[in-house]
């Protein structure tokens, strides 16, 4: 795998007003990034997305008030990670401390930016306590082989374990493996490429968003029942990530780019079920164009450019969000912008 990559304070190059638009629509004054598309929950996931995109666009003021209202409301008890969901108005708006490790996971990596755009040594120590503590409540080794739990609790059975393609963000391994070393991030990130090669399914060979790990080791890997068969939502942020790490033969990304890529549509639907394939009636959001445009150009290589979505052409925060993630990627990986 590549050396990566602290998607970093270059990434402030992209357009003010972007930033300042996604503020305006998601940002609430406590700190807190509204889920305009999910009844106005808020998710570690988002918290920590909210971090890279004030680092990227040195704007310390939101850093700071997004960083506090994280911890002060989504930390858990006993370790540094973050219960996944607050949800306003309700009775007790954090009733489930459990974690989600992609959110932990960018928190820690919006603390590594920012220590590295204003070089405040408590972001790094805080950022390393998080890698820390997710590898030591959510690491497994199935088979032998390190993978992190989608969540401390609730993904492991008899009939094996559940993992998220979506959460293996091979840069953020990265960056922790420059930042812990020896902790045990590369062997994670090797072994995330090789389930990400493993898990493909339907005819264009895509990532699902939910794979299960079977206890015997020989045996193949399976969609788990309960969550709808499909290269989706979550999933898309799998060819990103490995765009992201410069994986650009990885035969999933190359997946996802063929199915985006399809003649038969001019613009690719949402989602397609990886049993039937049947797709949505309705297209990919801004957001999950943008991932389209920087993975095909990743895979061009040769300068090519992404030409990238106004956040106001997003309907919804998540769509918002992916649009600024590809936007600092494209900044940390120096693929040109149109």
């Amino acid at each position: 795998m590549p050396a990566l990559l602290m998607a970093a304070p270059a990434a402030a190059a992209a357009p003010a007003e972007e930033w300042q638009a996604f503020k305006r629509r998601f940002l609430a004054p406590e700190g807190r990034l509204i889920d305009s598309g999910n009844e106005g929950v808020s998710h570690s996931e988002g918290q920590g997305w909210g971090l890279m995109f004030a680092a990227a666009f040195d704007d310390r003021q939101a850093f700071d008030q997004i960083l506090g209202w994280t911890r002060r409301v989504l930390k858990r008890r006993n370790d540094n990670l973050h219960a996944w969901r607050f949800r306003p108005g309700a009775a007790r708006p954090v009733e489930d401390q459990n974690n989600a490790t992609d959110g932990d996971l960018y928190i820690a990596y919006g603390l590594l930016m920012a220590n590295a755009r204003w070089r405040h040594a408590p972001y790094h120590e805080l950022a390393v306590a998080i890698g820390r503590d997710v590898l030591r409540v959510t690491l497994r080794r199935p088979h032998g082989r390190p993978v992190l739990l989608p969540g401390a609790s609730g993904f492991e059975s008899p009939a094996g374990t559940v993992l998220n393609p979506s959460y293996m963000m091979l840069p953020i391994y990265a960056t922790l493996e420059q930042t812990m070393p020896g902790a045990g991030w590369a062997a994670i990130a090797q072994e995330a490429g090789e389930i990400l090669r493993r898990a493909r399914f339907g005819a264009w060979g895509l990532n699902p968003d939910w794979v299960l790990l079977p206890p015997a080791a020989e045996a193949p890997l399976r969609m788990p029942p309960g969550w709808p068969p499909r290269f989706s939502f979550d999933a898309v942020r799998a060819p990103l990530a490995l765009a992201w790490a410069g994986e650009v033969t990885h035969p999933a990304l190359l997946g996802a780019h063929a199915f985006w890529s399809d003649p038969r549509w001019t613009t690719p639907p949402a989602w397609v079920d990886l049993v039937t394939g049947n797709t949505a009636e309705f297209q990919a959001s801004p957001g999950m164009l943008a991932i389209a445009a920087f993975t095909a150009a990743r895979i061009a290589g040769g300068g090519t450019t992404v030409a990238l979505p106004s956040i106001n052409a997003s309907r919804d925060y998540y769509s918002a969000s992916l649009t600024l993630l590809v936007r600092i990627a494209c900044v940390s990986t120096g693929t040109p912008l149109a």
